[in-house]
């Protein structure tokens, strides 16, 4: 029992990475490990740590020693994502009130469904166990995901929230729309530069220096939640270059 078997991986799991920043402890990364594969994605990469994985992680990993083995280990968050089409940050931190204007989340289950069938690569990023992404990297993030727990102790142990989203991924994949016939989710290098412009675009206009981050990181939720295809974006590029242009000449 439990042996990994001879088997293809689902057609979803090249279009699929997770990104685990600053993990604290290697029983959690060989139980990520564990996790990924049982829902068929290998693709895992790790932010902020050394590369020999200990023997604690090769024992929680069990029959996905594959995973560690093929594991990207990188220095940076931008790293991590450099070739992704679209960046998912997860937090089990539900902000209230005002606070809300930074977290719109997307439950586990909406994000295969809105992207079944759109080819481009997904990174799904999990935090530290303990704090779990920071603001600042959330901000880096294109969409916002939270897994709906009871608000008496919502915060999950980090292998458990992954498996949560590995499997909400697997059961709700289309496995019969091949990857392609949706079209494509942003080019990396697009993605980055509609980022930058719209930085631009805030840093230069005419506002309060408090409201400019708030203003950025809404244009960027509202761009991204609509699943931009790259001659959209040309377009939209097209009006915030020409902009912010005129925002530094005045």
């Amino acid at each position: 029992m439990g042996d990994r078997k001879t088997q293809n991986l689902p057609f979803f799991y090249q279009n699929v990475c997770v990104i685990l920043v600053k993990p604290e402890h290697d029983g959690n990364i060989g139980a990520v490990a564990r996790s990924m594969l049982n829902f068929g994605i290998n693709d895992l990469r790790v932010v902020g740590r050394d590369e020999d994985w200990s023997e604690e992680a090769r024992r929680r990993a069990k029959n996905a020693q594959e995973v560690l083995d093929g594991a990207k280990v990188v220095g940076t968050f931008e790293e991590s994502v450099a070739d992704c089409s679209l960046v998912v940050g997860t937090s089990g931190k539900r902000e209230e009130g005002e606070r809300t204007a930074k977290r719109h989340f997307l439950l586990p289950e909406e994000l295969p469904e809105r992207l079944s069938g759109i080819d481009g690569r997904v990174a799904i990023v999990f935090g530290p166990e303990g704090k779990g992404l920071l603001n600042e990297q959330l901000s880096m993030c294109d969409l916002l995901v939270t897994i709906p727990t009871w608000e008496g102790y919502p915060i999950l142990n980090l292998s458990h929230a992954v498996s949560i989203i590995c499997y909400s991924w697997y059961v709700n994949s289309d496995t019969s729309i091949p990857p392609g016939t949706g079209g494509r989710l942003l080019d990396p290098k697009l993605r980055a530069k509609l980022r930058s412009e719209v930085k631009r675009l805030v840093e230069s206009m005419p506002t309060k220096d408090h409201k400019r981050k708030g203003i950025e990181d809404t244009l960027l939720r509202v761009l991204f939640r609509g699943l931009p295809k790259d001659d959209e974006i040309h377009r939209i590029l097209g009006i915030l270059t020409q902009a912010a242009d005129s925002f530094e000449q005045t």
